[in-house]
């Protein structure tokens, strides 16, 4: 990146501990940088580079924003009337506009505006009306192929309804994937999902992970998960790790699924927040040695190492490690766990876990600022 020219001081209370923040325009970083788009509670959106530990401006105004993901330098976001964009963080006014979310197709209802900044879904068969839904209620995904011009892919859900509508490029309608009626039992609900490329993979709420096709190549999309999933049950910790739960009680357990992009390996990482400055990670496989090819049973084993790679859990995936680019090896990125499907005791936790040493990196300047909500990105 670019030196940019400072332009104004973003307050920073802890001042002795960290360095000064700088508020500068953001040139084009360094392609796959990690970086963190901050949503500030009084002050809008700015980027942090944790390279050079600064927080700088957008070229454009993205206050009236709320982001729900991304990928490459392109994200998904809602505005207050709850309409939907792609819009590239970098551009000047770059953004593609995406159908209204009235106009989703589902089986079994529909979506109504109430007024201009909520709504609501009305059943076919009985026309009952759910209570009003904000832009605060909206989860997503998204994929963006990686060249000018390229395909995209765009999710979004709302937290309990019984649907996940999808568009892609060139579509002027959201469609259908049902994650209850015609799903098997062990497949059905939501407790998070990530969207690589053309493939979806849903961790249902009964812990087996559900994996769809959208490519173009298909009508929609077409189910492909493997009938031997993930059970239920998780290994048990080790002595050491009970005795610290029993000491600190846990603040939080979050699940969430990820895919190791080396080969497509769907992993479930578990974290625990002991306190607010101590958390741990676990991350599991199935054991392909051993399968039951009659059942859906499976054995889980640990995954102690990612090796020279690094998870970023808001995108889901793993990433080489590079030093030149700020990726540490064997890492963790962390920002919260309820990504997809929120849960009362998951906060903000900016950080990045090494699985080597065990031990968190945070950014102390940022915990000094009036953050609420951030989450990593690779801008290609």
């Amino acid at each position: 990146m670019d030196s940019p020219t400072p332009k104004r001081r973003l307050s920073c209370p802890d001042r002795e501990s960290a360095k000064a923040l700088r508020s500068s325009l953001i040139l084009q970083p360094k392609g796959g940088s990690p970086l963190l788009m901050l949503s500030l509670e009084k002050d809008g959106c700015r980027v942090y580079n944790p390279a050079d530990d600064t927080v700088y401006e957008t070229k454009s105004d993205l206050s009236g924003y709320r982001f729900v993901a991304s990928s490459g330098k392109w994200f998904l976001v809602i505005d207050s009337r709850m309409k939907l964009y792609i819009i590239d963080v970098f551009g000047e006014e770059e953004r593609i506009d995406l159908p209204g979310l009235e106009t989703f197709k589902g089986s079994h209802f529909k979506i109504e505006r109430v007024g201009e900044d909520k709504i609501r879904h009305v059943a076919f068969r009985t026309l009952s009306r759910t209570d009003p839904s904000t832009a605060e209620d909206v989860r997503g995904r998204l994929w963006v192929e990686d060249k000018k011009g390229g395909d995209f892919v765009v999710l979004w859900l709302f937290e309990r309804s019984n649907y996940i509508a999808f568009c892609k490029k060139g579509d002027d309608h959201y469609r259908e994937i049902s994650t209850r009626d015609g799903v098997l039992g062990e497949l059905r609900g939501v407790n998070d999902m990530l969207l690589k490329g053309y493939d979806l993979y849903i961790f249902a709420t009964r812990g087996f992970v559900r994996h769809l096709d959208l490519s173009p190549r298909h009508d929609g999309f077409i189910d492909v998960s493997e009938k031997h999933s993930f059970p239920r049950w998780l290994p048990p910790l080790s002595r050491d790790e009970m005795e610290r739960i029993n000491k600190y009680k846990i603040i939080s357990c979050i699940e969430s699924i990820a895919v190791v992009t080396s080969s497509g390996q769907v992993l479930i990482v578990v974290t625990y927040e002991l306190t607010s400055k101590d958390r741990v990670f676990h991350l599991y496989k199935r054991d392909p040695q051993v399968l039951y090819p009659t059942t859906y049973d499976t054995m889980f084993v640990e995954v102690h190492s990612l090796g020279d790679e690094a998870l970023f859990l808001d995108l889901g995936i793993t990433v080489p490690a590079d030093h030149t680019l700020g990726i540490e090896p064997n890492s963790i990125y962390f920002t919260r766990g309820d990504r997809i499907r929120h849960r009362q005791t998951s906060s903000l936790d900016i950080c990045v876990f090494s699985l080597t040493t065990k031990t968190v990196k945070r950014y102390p300047c940022l915990d000094a600022s009036n953050i609420k909500d951030a989450q990593w990105f690779l801008p290609s």
